[in-house]
């Protein structure tokens, strides 16, 4: 397999010692390959790209330990990139991977690696964070955000998925046509999806301090009460479950 063209840069040092530290990034993906995000404190920003080159810079700061501490490193694989922030590791467990064999431990480091993203067309987005939102907006492929601590909103003309614990989820979807269950969860937050008109789907909707509505018309399947909803939008088919503690359930209808 053709290596992928890729080009790393780093910002000039006569930019100033903080522009010093900051990563860029820029590499063509063909359609359909993935550009994976990876850090564990700080926030992620994606829009889509003007031309048909990704482009991402990560800028690094930190209030008690020094940014340079802080590396981020990109590899290239059959699938896509992979940009990881890559904190230091005494124990020799942290490593930047495709996937889910990325492992990261920050030992207390407190810098905060915030990921700016523009995306092309076509190629798809996984990003991923522990301590930081995720915004992903205006995208014309397929999406998967998550995080821990911070918020996620995404629209997208593709499919798309959100996971958090503490923060909102707020996606809107262009497609439904997914295969399998489709997932979105937070524990402290609440929900809102936006999904094409013409969906059909089975729907599993459940939160415990908080309402569900929907403009779909729904067929309610047995019981059901004002915090939890089991039913049919259109024709059924695929399963989308939407699932909170605390917080509001929204099903919207895309105009």
């Amino acid at each position: 397999m053709r290596a992928l063209p890729l080009v790393l840069l780093l910002a000039a040092a006569a930019a100033g010692p903080a522009a010093a530290q900051d990563f860029r990034w820029s590499g063509r993906l063909a359609q359909g390959r993935t550009l994976e995000i990876r850090g564990v404190n700080g926030d992620v920003d994606v829009t889509l790209a003007s031309g048909p080159d990704v482009e991402v810079t990560a800028t690094k700061k930190g209030r008690d330990d020094d940014p340079a501490t802080v590396k981020v490193e990109a590899i290239e694989h059959a699938d896509g990139v992979t940009i990881c922030a890559v904190y230091p590791d005494r124990r020799g467990r942290n490593r930047c991977a495709p996937g889910d064999e990325y492992r990261m431990n920050t030992e207390d480091n407190d810098v905060e690696v915030r990921f700016t993203v523009r995306l092309p067309a076509g190629v798809k987005l996984d990003a991923q964070s522990v301590n930081g939102g995720i915004e992903a907006e205006g995208l014309r492929s397929d999406v998967v955000a998550a995080t821990v601590n911070g918020g996620i909103t995404v629209s997208t003309t593709g499919l798309a998925r959100g996971e958090t614990v503490n923060g909102g989820v707020k996606v809107s979807l262009g497609r439904a046509d997914w295969t399998g269950n489709w997932e979105f969860e937070t524990v402290n937050g609440s929900i809102e999806v936006t999904l094409p008109a013409n969906a059909n789907l089975r729907v599993e909707a459940e939160t415990v301090n908080g309402d569900i509505t929907t403009d779909f018309p729904l067929t309610v399947q047995g019981r059901f009460g004002p915090r939890s909803i089991n039913g049919t939008i259109g024709s059924g088919g695929r399963d989308l479950e939407l699932s909170t503690v605390n917080g509001s359930i929204r099903l919207r209808k895309a105009s």
